[in-house]
């Protein structure tokens, strides 16, 4: 028991101490992770032979990181990936898996060990690339989508390597220990025919979609209904562990399961529950994966091959880097998403050590070879983090810079009306004028926005609105509205003292950040400024007082009453804000003033209706259906 908690201490401070300094050097807490795991292995051998046993446990967390992932895609979703996911994904599998293949028999290996090492060398790092996604952000970016479409294909095709290495035995190959692959050790499939074996398959996947969507539900309901949040912990984690075990008795990914049973419940009314509640389990186990991977890291192996090893680990990475850049400009992802994309995915993976296990147990590779593939695959995946780095100093600056010297698009299109700015403000306006037969233009400054909207038929076009040659071709001299919805404050002031100098008949109608952009943009003559959240906080703030139970007529009379005193205050703290220095705009005047008007707001509020009908506004119901009718028939006094 002693020696458990001392490992145990050991890991946990090893990571507390060397993620937060990698972290704090940008170094990203992947590398961290490795670096402690070399540092309390190899280096100092606080750890040892338990590490191989504890990497297997520690894969779990992939496993939950598929689950979370799955539980952000929707199934509508998922479908939409269907080309690069099946395209991209299966021809990086089938090129990478073919050229490590043929290189391996220009090495002197038999055929069937070559066909074993271009699988196990074709799959990259889930682990690595997904936790660096989501620390810096590049899950969403085109490069980071085109990536985790080929991390999930990659998952799916180890379930068909799984079944050929055994195919692939060399009679009289000696095979090594166990290793603790885990393979083979319980299984309801081990000596099931082909057609057999299909159909246990298809029943698990019928399984697991089933309880995923009928029977998770109502369970996560009558758990939640306990009020004990340890009892909804359990039953996820008990959900996870179950699919990940169905999965692996029919020899299937564990890690495949659960991301299907993700992507069924991504509709579920407990998703964000389950998050918060494996997110934990899931980031802890992934630390203690990659700290493994550090430690376990052979280097008397190393030292003795040592230029075999560096050679292979360089060749494989500069192989796969080279193939996925091509896939990149063939699948149209170009610029710095083709590099994203190509350095992301160009080391091995950590299924690569579960296929060099499950390969030497089946006779396929002897022991000599596993030790310097899985240093191949450790020192890859170690090097990863580096190739993040690279990319942030050397790849994105450069073409950030150049993002802006892109050259406006040519504007063949003319409409009464321009909007300056696509973002979500400007995206509703849009929508509502062209459903109602108005021609817009649209200029935006974002080509990755740009290229969004005219993915769902919406014409816009790549420029910076505040450039007067731009506006010129967008046809402005001709226009009868401008909108200005950009993102930037200062921009969006100039833009509308240039209009209105340059333009002065033009309206022109702006969104204001708050309510000191909206006086700058008001002096500098916008003849139509609102907040960016006014009216959606209002009208949020009537439903508020319908749902504390004042009668609707009563909270609209108030949002009504609310909105002028805003108005003529908003009026007054303009004039005061104009006539202050530039220095003093919100002095002690001004902020008097400011509460002089609240107050005079919650004194307008309390005053009853100039009717007198009492505050639960009983007499003002709405007349039953047909009443105009009834009063036709009724014949007429007197």
């Amino acid at each position: 028991m002693t020696g458990y908690l001392l490992s145990a201490f050991i890991y946990l401070c090893a990571a507390c101490i060397a993620v937060p300094v990698a972290k704090r050097l940008g170094l990203g807490s992947v590398l961290g992770y490795l670096v402690a795991g070399v540092v309390i292995g190899p280096v100092l051998g606080l750890v040892g032979s338990e590490t191989t046993e504890i990497q297997h446990f520690a894969e779990f967390g992939v496993v939950m990181m598929l689950f979370l992932v799955g539980l952000e895609l929707e199934p509508r979703m998922l479908w939409t990936m269907r080309t690069r996911l099946l395209g991209l994904g299966g021809l990086q599998v089938a090129i990478t898996a073919s050229v490590f293949a043929a290189a391996s028999l220009l090495l002197g290996l038999d055929w069937r060990m070559a066909i074993a090492v271009g699988l196990l060398l074709s799959l990259s790092s889930t682990a690595i690339v997904l936790q660096t996604f989501n620390e810096k952000g590049l899950g969403a970016t085109p490069g980071g989508r085109s990536a985790f479409s080929v991390l999930l294909f990659q998952d799916i095709a180890v379930i068909p390597m799984l079944a050929l290495i055994p195919l692939l035995a060399i009679p009289g190959q000696a095979g090594g220990g166990d290793h603790g692959g885990g393979h083979g050790e319980l299984s309801l499939v081990a000596h099931l025919s082909g057609w057999a074996y299909a159909l246990v398959v298809i029943a698990a996947v019928a399984v697991v979609i089933g309880v995923g969507h009928f029977l998770s539900r109502p369970l996560f309901r009558f758990v939640a209904e306990t009020g004990l949040r340890e009892a909804f912990t359990a039953t996820a984690l008990a959900l996870v562990i179950g699919i990940a075990v169905l999965m692996s008795l029919v020899g299937l990914s564990p890690a495949l399961g659960t991301f299907l049973a993700g992507v069924v419940l991504a509709t579920s009314e407990f998703r964000h529950e389950l998050e918060t509640d494996i997110e934990p389990f899931k980031g802890l186990l992934l630390g203690l994966f990659f700290i493994t991977v550090g430690a376990g890291i052979q280097f008397p192996v190393l030292q003795d091959n040592l230029v075999t090893v560096l050679g292979l680990t360089a060749g494989v990475m500069l192989v796969k880097g080279v193939i996925l850049f091509g896939l990149a400009l063939l699948f149209n992802t170009r610029r710095g998403d083709g590099w994203l994309f190509s350095l992301s995915l160009a080391q091995a993976g950590e299924f690569g050590f579960v296929l060099l296990s499950y390969s030497q147990q089946n006779h396929v590779l002897e022991g000599e070879l596993v030790s310097i593939l899985a240093l191949v695959v450790a020192l890859s995946m170690f090097l990863t983090p580096l190739l993040f780095i690279l990319y942030d100093a050397l790849v994105l600056p450069r073409y950030e810079d150049n993002s802006g010297q892109r050259e406006a698009d040519s504007i063949d299109s003319r409409g009464p009306v321009i909007i300056a700015g696509s973002g979500r403000f400007g995206q509703v306006v849009n929508r509502l004028l062209r459903a109602n037969g108005i021609g817009t233009v649209v200029l935006d400054r974002n080509p990755a926005q740009v290229e969004n909207l005219r993915q769902v038929k919406t014409p816009s076009y790549f420029g910076d609105a505040t450039r007067p040659d731009l506006l010129h071709s967008a046809g402005v001299e001709e226009a009868s509205l401008f909108v200005v919805a950009i993102d930037d404050r200062d921009q969006a002031v100039g833009l509308v003292q240039h209009l209105k100098q340059a333009h002065p008949q033009l309206p022109v109608l702006v969104r204001a950040f708050d309510r000191g952009h909206h006086y700058a943009l008001e002096d500098a003559g916008a003849d139509f400024v609102v907040y960016e959240t006014y009216h959606s906080a209002l009208e949020l703030g009537v439903e508020a007082l319908r749902t504390l139970g004042y009668h609707p007529f009563r909270a609209e009379k108030l949002r009504v009453a609310f909105d002028e005193q805003e108005r003529v205050g908003r009026a007054k703290l303009y004039e005061a804000w104009r006539e202050k220095s530039e220095g003093d705009k919100y002095g002690t005047s001004h902020t008097e003033l400011y509460i002089q008007l609240n107050e005079a707001m919650g004194e307008l509020m309390q005053t009853d209706r100039d009717d007198r009908h009492s505050r639960s506004e009983r007499g003002w119901t709405p007349p039953p259906k047909g009443y105009a009718d009834d009063l036709k028939d009724d014949p007429q006094p007197g």
